[in-house]
């Protein structure tokens, strides 16, 4: 029984299932962020139940303090390599941060009046 329009998977060309040299070699996202940043991704994507056990797990992990790890943390949020490596992470990152950053605003706005 032959479908019209639907070509085995015998007749497809070889040269388009064989992956080329330049494919094989290409940068994938992960491979753009240092081993640190991958740490550091795959520790945000953690859930922590008291904000004082992820600041000692900063410093164990990563032995930085809980500051230098944030900004390391906003740095690699702003980058296209951390975006690619992982859209749904970095995307939720990015809008706790400016849920953050408007309340600090309304925060500073409202004690003027």
């Amino acid at each position: 029984m032959t479908v019209v329009g639907v070509r085995p998977a015998r007749e497809v060309p070889a040269r388009r299932r064989a992956v080329t040299a330049a494919q094989a070699h290409e940068v994938t996202p992960a491979d753009a962020l240092s081993e640190t940043e991958q740490q550091i991704l795959a520790f945000e994507r953690q859930w922590w139940k008291y904000a004082g056990a992820k600041e000692t797990a900063i410093r164990d992990l990563f032995d930085m303090t809980a500051t230098r790890y944030y900004q390391v943390l906003n740095q690699l949020l702003d980058s296209e390599a951390a975006l690619a490596a992982d859209p749904m992470l970095v995307k939720r990152l990015r809008r706790m941060r400016s849920a953050r950053q408007r309340e600090r605003s309304a925060r500073r706005l409202g004690s003027g009046l």
